[in-house]
């Protein structure tokens, strides 16, 4: 990769969900790991049932708008691809699916379909994963991740992480390996409930399988890198932010580009590891080291090319490059910035008290899908 910059201006007003933070949805969805059936505040069909589909005509909004940013680098393209156009007005269908996975569990996820997808050519497939204690439609909400869907033409699975508390719903987690919640306890099969969705998906659509890429954020970025490790065959590239590896043994049969963003002021998940602010109740492991095995598991250069950006001084951009495949690894730092998503705005000044403000001038979904899409298998 060049390391070539692209920068543009995109401000998304959407609901953030703060990982870490004890929040219920009302009118969500989950999954008892107990019993292995489903608990619900609102009704939700059957398994006969048509699933449940609304036609988007406006993207969600919130009371209060995200501010402007402080530069005119509100967005930057982390990749040199120039294909990557910002969000449009979501004109698609959402459906909201249970489905009964091969381990025997009733499982949710949430699908958004693009209203123009490319006629006779496969689509990307990305898989977003929510945070720890999050939802698929939270995740939806926080990323703006179905108005990147509606402007670039692909299709977006957020599937739904077990539940841990059977009378609230949205608090859900993902077995990354050592993190977190009931998920990790229990050695819920995420990997194999994520590569049965993909079958699902190429039984649905005509997908793309050189670009299906995975995003997660904290307790779901643990996830994206163990299906870097565990579902490389599938999995192209993985985007990251506030995460950290989980397994030890980590042997891709493929190699997989990584974007990994952190901010430097996460006390939900520190970068350099230890303890956090949060619920998660564990030891965190080192962002940084995670990046390193990645990039010495796909055999690039030893030592990062190291980069700051002249118009953002929060950022420095580490990128190991000549890489296997050239599955690229790309960190970024963002001095300041908390463990919420970045780029997107708060649903409360309550909310941003226990995780941070959202770093306004970086816009996390859009980078990542920048980089993403700049990497494909043929």
């Amino acid at each position: 990769m060049s390391g070539a910059r692209s920068r543009s201006l995109l401000v998304v007003s959407c609901v953030v969900f703060l990982s870490g933070v004890l929040a219920s949805c009302a009118g969500s969805v989950g999954q008892d790991p107990e019993s292995g059936s489903e608990v619900t505040t609102s009704p939700v069909p059957s398994m006969n049932a048509e699933p449940t589909t609304t036609t988007l005509a406006t993207p969600s909004t919130i009371e209060q708008p995200f501010p402007e940013p402080s530069t005119t680098a509100a967005v930057m393209v982390l990749d040199p691809y120039v294909g990557a156009r910002p969000a449009e007005v979501t004109e698609g269908e959402v459906s909201d699916q249970w489905i009964d996975t091969p381990d025997g569990r009733r499982r949710h996820f949430r699908l958004y379909v693009p209203s123009s997808l490319p006629v006779g050519e496969p689509v990307p497939l990305l898989i977003a994963l929510h945070g720890g204690l999050g939802t698929s439609e939270q995740f939806a909400a926080n990323s703006g991740f179905d108005e990147l869907a509606e402007a670039n033409g692909f299709v977006v699975l957020y599937p739904d992480g077990i539940r841990g508390i059977p009378d609230r719903p949205g608090f859900q987690t993902w077995n990354g390996g050592y993190c977190c919640g009931p998920a990790a306890n229990k050695n819920v099969d995420d990997v194999g409930y994520v590569d049965f969705l993909i079958d699902v998906m190429e039984e649905r659509f005509e997908v793309d399988e050189g670009r299906i890429y995975a995003v997660g954020h904290s307790n779901g970025g643990i996830m994206a890198y163990r299906l870097a490790c565990e579902l490389s065959d599938r999995i192209v590239a993985i985007g990251v932010q506030a995460g950290s590896l989980g397994i030890d043994d980590c042997v891709p049969g493929r190699r997989v580009a990584v974007l990994h963003i952190h901010g430097l002021a996460d006390t939900n998940h520190p970068i350099d590891g230890g303890a956090g602010t949060g619920v998660a109740g564990v030891e965190f492991r080192s962002a940084r080291e995670a990046v390193r095995i990645l990039a010495d598991l796909n055999e690039c250069d030893d030592d990062p090319i190291v980069e700051s950006v002249p118009t953002m001084s929060d950022l420095e951009v580490s990128t190991w490059s000549n890489c296997e495949a050239e599955a690229d690894v790309r960190l970024v730092t963002v001095d300041g910035a908390s463990h919420a998503w970045m780029g997107h705005a708060a649903a409360s000044d309550a909310a941003a008290a226990l995780v941070g403000e959202p770093y306004a001038d970086l816009d996390a979904s859009l980078a990542m899908w920048s980089f993403l899409v700049g990497h494909a298998r043929r």
